[in-house]
């Protein structure tokens, strides 16, 4: 019961201890000494392992007798008095036996507690995690080393682990790293995808992934500014340091410069006959010698100046890309009056033009270098081709969108914030549901009168839930994919009629205007001229009076004696459209929470014929379907022909348009190729006719 640090327990454990000077000197059968004795041989039969398990082999053969022999993986569990070893440093030797073989290999490891788990390692004879001795504190207090005996396995070891070094290495160099000064780090490009080309990439992809890698430096030109960044680092280790360190460095980086200047000088020829190649794009035909003659010479007084080749290509691209064959659409018309077809080139860039707004692809190309372009059967592949096209959404941009005045659409930014606090976010949403409507119009061939009865249309999550069609996104969601919307006249809407863009567009910025859609209908739509408003008429307020409809506002407006001729022919087209507010959303009420009326009573379509009555957009629908769609078609037809050919329509054009309506309920597409086979799209007037003053 004596306290730890007491002398007389201090004293005893000294001399009871196995190594102490009392049982070193003592006999066995002296009496004195066997009480002490038989407390020394319950100590021993507590300490761990057994002693029966040294001196042996698991095949029993005979080792040292103080050895410990064990088939890996193994743990060994050892207990020692504390006494025995407080104060001491445990050591011990592993070694691989020979029995082991040539492949074998061993992790030792001595810890406080075993661990979690052991791993025994294809072709070794054993790996257990850990060092080869401990700190104290049940951590290994060194690397791991592993134990082998044949020397080829040590090598293929050591293969493997450069092999995994190079694939992660310790440390990068950022710029972050002391000292911090950008000027004096050496900053390179590391490549991290040796196993991915190894294990997962192809040849022809390692290839392309090697190809990639050398644009990049050659772009970065990262080759010679590492020169001046090594001399920077060198002359600044030269200051406080040995800069020996980095002398290994520098003859590399001196070889991989002068390979690099060596690239510069053989690819300059390259980059002068890659802007002739984009010349010959830009303007759409195949160069003349004196086009070459003269961007060569261009190029060749530059560096005559020591103007450097980079910028001496920046100005020959400049070149390029001021010159009349690219800035204008430019062909080549014949003397007299005659007409003559224009040649494949030509007619690659009137078609390109016309359909994708861009310039000729290179299958077109080669068809007009090949002179094959002006065949018909050629042609008419081509459009079926250029209509399939994902560049067939510039044509519902530039033509369709256009055409309903909404091409600007996502840029519209007149609506009240206060009133339509959402529009901001919808907008987009809506000029892209328009785009994506007349693409799928060209693409899919679709009659004409598909563009008023139209049951679908395309939407993104938060349109479709502007339509009712979904449920609203969760607030911060990420956009979703767009989808194409079926049953829209189920939901009040469905052709162009039902585009929330044209709805938008067409009203104020925070009430509807019957007088602007109706308008917008009459004139855009069905092609009717109407007259302009006489001067002095007062502009209708933003906010109606309270207690007057944004319909009734309109109505006490188209009294006035100068007005009503005019509005009682375009207000009931826009008055039927009143269940849509000014963003295009379906209401029952207007912003006073008054109800609305979309009633209307259109006007007739003969003199003395009677006014039809219709509910909102359907009932509007069904009549422009069923009584209108000759205007619509003709007001289809010349939009499109004056588009095509890029001028207004003339009256020498009148047989063309009435091939384009004959073919319009056969599908756009027919339309489409009737246009191109026609000689307005394929022949060019004499340059007398054109000095004359009338147009191709």
């Amino acid at each position: 019961d004596l306290p730890a640090d007491a002398p007389d327990r201090l004293l005893h454990g000294h001399l009871t201890s196995l190594n102490g000077p009392l049982l070193s000197a003592a006999r066995a059968d002296a009496p004195a000494v066997a009480t002490v004795a038989a407390e020394v041989t319950a100590a021993v039969a507590a300490i761990s392992p057994d002693p029966a398990l040294f001196g042996v082999r698991p095949d029993t053969k005979a080792i040292d007798r103080t050895a410990l022999a064990l088939a890996a993986p193994n743990i060994v569990r050892v207990e020692l008095p504390a006494e025995l070893v407080a104060g001491a440093e445990l050591v011990t030797t592993a070694t691989v036996a020979e029995v082991a073989g040539a492949g074998g290999s061993i992790q030792a490891q001595i810890l406080l507690e075993a661990p979690a788990a052991l791993v025994a390692a294809p072709g070794a004879a054993a790996v257990a995690r850990g060092g080869l001795w401990s700190d104290g504190a049940g951590q290994p207090a060194s690397s791991n080393p592993i134990l082998v005996r044949d020397a080829a396995r040590r090598q293929a070891l050591e293969a493997q682990f450069a092999s995994f070094r190079e694939t992660f290495p310790a440390a990068l160099c950022y710029t972050k790293i002391v000292p911090v000064d950008e000027v004096v780090t050496l900053t390179l490009y590391h490549r991290e995808d040796d196993q991915l080309k190894r294990l997962v990439l192809s040849e022809e992809e390692s290839a392309r992934l090697d190809g990639l890698w050398h644009e990049l430096h050659f772009v970065s030109g990262d080759a010679l500014q590492l020169v001046d960044a090594y001399e920077q680092l060198w002359q600044y280790a030269t200051q406080d340091a040995d800069p020996s360190a980095f002398e290994g460095l520098r003859q590399p980086i001196l070889d991989r410069a002068a390979e690099y200047r060596a690239e510069l000088v053989t690819t300059e020829p390259v980059h002068v006959e890659a802007v002739l190649g984009i010349a010959r794009r830009a303007w759409r035909r195949p160069l003349a010698d004196s086009d070459v003659e003269g961007l060569r010479s261009l190029y060749a007084k530059l560096r005559d100046e020591e103007i450097p080749h980079d910028d001496a290509i920046r100005v020959l691209l400049a070149r390029v890309f001021v010159a009349p064959a690219f800035l204008y659409h430019l062909e080549h018309a014949p003397p007299g009056e005659a007409s003559r077809p224009v040649s494949d080139h030509e007619l690659a860039a009137r078609l390109a033009f016309f359909l994708w707004s861009s310039l000729p692809d290179a299958e077109l190309s080669a068809l007009a270098d090949a002179h094959e372009l002006h065949e018909p059967a050629v042609l008419a592949r081509q459009v079926t081709r250029m209509l399939g096209d994902p560049k067939v959404d510039r044509l519902a941009l530039g033509f369709g969108c256009q055409w309903l005045h909404i091409a600007d659409f996502d840029t519209l930014d007149e609506k009240s914030p206060t009133h339509f606090p959402e529009f901001a976010g919808l907008r987009q949403a809506m000029h892209g549901e328009a785009v994506r409507f007349f693409a799928d119009f060209f693409r899919e061939n679709r009659p004409v009168s598909h563009l008023l009865d139209a049951d679908h249309t395309f939407a993104d999550p938060l349109l479709a839930a502007f339509y009712g069609a979904a449920p609203a996104p969760a607030a911060g969601a990420p956009p979703g994919d767009w989808q194409r919307l079926d049953g829209m006249k189920a939901r009040g809407r469905g052709g162009i009629l039902g585009l929330s863009a044209v709805l938008a567009k067409q009203s104020g910025a925070s009430r509807t205007s019957p007088i602007l859609r109706g308008a917008w209908l009459s004139e855009t739509v069905l092609g009717r001229k109407l007259p302009k408003p006489p001067k002095g008429i007062p502009i209708l307020p933003e906010v109606p009076p309270e207690g007057l409809t944004e319909r009734k506002l309109t109505e006490l407006h188209s009294t006035q004696a100068a007005c009503a001729g005019c509005h009682r022919t375009i207000d009931p087209y826009g008055f039927a459209l009143e269940g849509f507010d000014a963003i295009g959303r379906a209401r029952t009420q207007d912003t006073a929470g008054l109800v609305v009326d979309s009633s209307a009573m259109l006007p007739a379509r003969a003199a003395d014929g009677p006014a039809t009555a219709v509910n909102g957009l359907a009932g509007l629908r069904d009549h422009l379907v069923d009584h209108h769609r000759d205007e619509l078609v003709r007001q289809f037809s010349k939009k499109l022909l004056g588009y095509a050919l890029g001028r207004s329509v003339q009256l020498s054009d009148e047989p063309l348009l009435e091939q384009l309506e004959e073919a319009a309920g056969d599908g756009v597409a027919t339309m489409v190729e009737v246009i191109v086979a026609s000689p307005q799209f394929r022949e060019i007037r004499g340059q007398d006719m054109l000095v004359s003053g009338v147009s191709p």
